[in-house]
């Protein structure tokens, strides 16, 4: 939220991913007075950063949310998708609920909602100056990290003086499939950078190191009666995987099998990349992947169920990207416990996901309160990944330059953001670079920055606890560890001694 004399807007509202802890940030009411807010910048379109829009309309928001057109599009199709996965986990939710004796709980917006939402959408174009209020402008910049995501740059003039802060948004790689590379004006006197990958340096991240890594992965996973199944976000990622993966079995460089993308959102998501190729780098090898003869796409429920019966290796994209909703999870539960099984992870796994605990080796995991053994080959392939690493963010900083007063490192876990704040640290003062957390809170004047968040309320949840894994997932590990304990145990004797030690640590 940026504050000045007679206005107030965001950027971008976007939903919490991760722990279960931080997911239930979604369900409270909102920190501030949505009716208070004038005007929202979105950077892009992924649910992070749009995600909690229909919460902030159905709270009183009225006012334009200004985005690219691509943004807009993407939008119409993704906020009716999250707004009913919401409905569909709390209705089985619910039933779980009954039956235990819990209370019912409620979406954090409907389908309905967010259709609703949509009518407050305002397009704007890279490049042009927009005005909100009477003291600030922006225009957006190509962050090239997906289909219409920008950094905003923001000038707010005060007493006379202009003041410019950059917010980065997501930006994307260097060879990025479908997007050019980001770019941003230099000379501003704050900068909000995220700083995902701020510690990664990825190795041989061209194309060619791409889909030779791809091909590894999909050689590895080949197997008559097996399955390759990649949990993938449905815009722009599934665009890209489709794209490689058809390019390498036209040159017979892995074998030609069914790809399945088993998602209505990255169905609709490629209708919209159809509409916009002509503006991608390489936009053509997706209209091409998509009229491939042996992809197809699921929509229906029924469609979806019926890829439990297909016989023969063939792969399958659907989302969630960090396992946490949507048809990937059917297809785990289908999947996990079979040595035929594949699964690649082939993007950023925030902690406390399913996806990241996969990725860290558990054994045993539980996906919709049923326990599945992991017998199936988990994969991680990092180089579809839409961020940029810390060497390209670094340069991305540098090209900024100058920056009068502070850069502020956002959007990272604790070691991401150390590792960006240890980088730029070598190009800029660093006294200037700060690492806020949840609910700061930061005056920034004519001769700096002034942190004041000891004057706002504390923050919602202690940010010790943020970014990583919470109690829900050690309560989870745990039952799980006892489960296999008991197991191990000779005999019922040995069981009840397991028993009586739990009960005796509970007791202390």
């Amino acid at each position: 939220m940026v504050e000045i004399p007679g206005l107030k807007l965001l950027v971008d509202c976007g939903m919490f991913q991760g722990s279960k802890t931080e997911r239930e940030l979604n369900y409270r009411t909102l920190p501030f007075d949505p009716g208070h807010i004038d005007a929202v910048i979105l950077t892009h379109a992924h649910i992070d950063h749009s995600g909690l829009l229909p919460k902030l309309y159905n709270a009183g928001y009225e006012g334009p949310i200004f985005a690219t057109p691509p943004t807009i599009d993407l939008c119409a199709v993704m906020l009716p998708d999250s707004g009913h996965i919401q409905e569909s986990e709390v209705e089985y939710l619910n039933r779980r609920n009954g039956r235990r004796g819990r209370d019912m709980v409620e979406p954090i917006y409907t389908a309905k909602d967010a259709v609703e939402t949509l009518t407050l959408f305002r397009s704007v174009e890279l490049g042009i100056w927009q005005a909100v209020g009477r003291n600030a402008r922006f225009r957006f910049w190509n962050a090239g990290h997906l289909l219409g995501s920008a950094s905003v740059e923001l000038e707010v003039t005060t007493a006379g003086r202009t003041t410019r802060l950059l917010f980065s948004g997501d930006l994307g790689p260097e060879y990025k499939l479908l997007e050019f590379d980001p770019v941003g004006p230099a000379d501003v006197d704050y900068l909000i950078c995220e700083s995902t990958y701020g510690d990664t340096d990825r190795i041989d991240a061209t194309k060619d190191g791409r889909r030779r890594a791809l091909k590894e992965v999909v050689m590895e996973a080949h197997h008559a009666n097996g399955a390759l199944l990649i949990p993938s976000f449905a815009v722009e990622r599934t665009q890209e995987l489709l794209a490689d993966l058809v390019w390498l079995m036209e040159r017979r460089e892995i074998p030609e099998c069914p790809i399945v993308i088993d998602s209505p959102l990255a169905t609709k998501a490629s209708r919209i990349f159809l509409n916009y190729a002509s503006e991608l780098e390489d936009g053509d090898l997706v209209v091409h992947a998509m009229r491939a003869h042996n992809v197809r796409f699921t929509e229906s429920a029924e469609q979806s169920k019926a890829i439990d019966q297909m016989k023969g290796f063939h792969i399958i994209i659907a989302a969630s990207g960090m396992c946490e909703a949507g048809r990937i999870r059917y297809r785990l539960a289908n999947w996990l416990w079979r040595d035929e099984g594949t699964v690649l992870l082939v993007g950023y796994q925030a902690a406390g996901t399913l996806g990241r605990i996969l990725e860290e080796g558990a054994t045993m995991v539980r996906i919709r309160g049923d326990d599945i053994k992991v017998r199936a080959r988990i994969r991680t392939l990092d180089l579809y990944s839409g961020h940029a690493d810390g060497p390209e963010l670094a340069a991305w900083v540098r090209n900024r330059m100058p920056i009068g007063k502070a850069v502020f490192l956002i959007h990272g876990e604790a070691q991401a953001l150390e590792g960006m704040r240890n980088r730029i640290g070598t190009i800029l003062d660093p006294d200037k670079i700060f690492i806020p957390h949840l609910d700061s809170a930061f005056v920034l004047t004519a001769g700096g920055m002034r942190d004041v968040s000891t004057l706002v309320p504390p923050p919602r949840i202690d940010p010790v606890h943020t970014g990583q894994r919470d109690w829900h997932n050690d309560y989870q590990s745990l039952l799980l560890d006892l489960q296999e304990e008991l197991k191990r145990a000779a005999d019922d004797k040995a069981r009840a001694v397991v028993i009586r030690k739990v009960r005796r640590a509970l007791a202390e």
